[in-house]
């Protein structure tokens, strides 16, 4: 398990073996510590818009003693042959879930590039860009990567965040749809459905996915 300050200290590590300058966007677990929603993480979730620099990350850290892993028990099968799935990285305790371009068929949507949460800078020789998702799209995801323990970070995260926009979500969910991803819908509507039996839901926002799907 990796606390907050641990995880600062381990980017600015990174940032420290990188040969070019990165960006990327945190979201999962990673994220939810940006917000204060938990103290601690054992997945750091990461996705990159560029190959180049995905590749220059796992190098850094490889230089740091983290070594590939198994995806396997992890996430769902299905999900696991999607050529999306990340690529795993582990030392001790502390894992590197990394995704290129996607998280599965998700892809990084326009307003997940802009409505970001916030932005940290790990500079030294190079910079490295670490982009937090906004609560809205970390719930999302955590729909679509459906991991032990997600539903429990959705549930903490729509309980302790008031002004949780659902409107939000839905449109987002419907826009990645209607670009191709068929899975999205279906995990956001399943969720949302869970959800319900433990805060209140408006019912439209269900509505509004069915009608979507057609």
């Amino acid at each position: 398990m990796i606390l907050y300050e641990e995880q600062m200290e381990l980017f600015a590590l990174i940032g420290k073996n990188i040969s070019r300058d990165i960006e990327c966007y945190a979201f999962g677990g990673t994220a939810m510590m940006f917000y204060g929603y938990k103290d601690e993480t054992k997945d750091i979730d990461l996705v990159f818009d560029e190959e180049a620099a995905k590749r220059e990350f796992i190098k850094a850290l490889e230089r740091l003693g983290y070594e590939k892993t198994s995806a396997l028990n992890i996430y769902a099968p299905e999900k696991l042959k999607d050529k999306h799935a990340p690529a795993m990285y582990r030392r001790e305790d502390s894992r590197f879930d990394i995704f290129s371009r996607k998280i599965f068929k998700t892809i990084l949507s326009p307003k997940m590039k802009e409505d970001v949460y916030a932005v940290h800078d790990f500079k030294h020789k190079h910079n490295l860009r670490l982009k937090v998702l906004r609560k809205e799209h970390i719930v999302m995801l955590k729909a679509v990567t459906e991991r032990k323990n997600d539903f429990d970070d959705i549930r903490t995260i729509a309980e302790k965040e008031k002004s949780f926009d659902w409107q939000y979500l839905t449109d987002e969910a419907i826009w990645h749809y209607r670009h191709g991803d068929k899975w999205v819908l279906l995990d956001v509507e399943k969720m949302m459905r869970e959800l319900k039996q433990h805060i209140f839901i408006e019912k439209k926002y269900l509505k509004q996915l069915y009608d979507a799907h057609g």
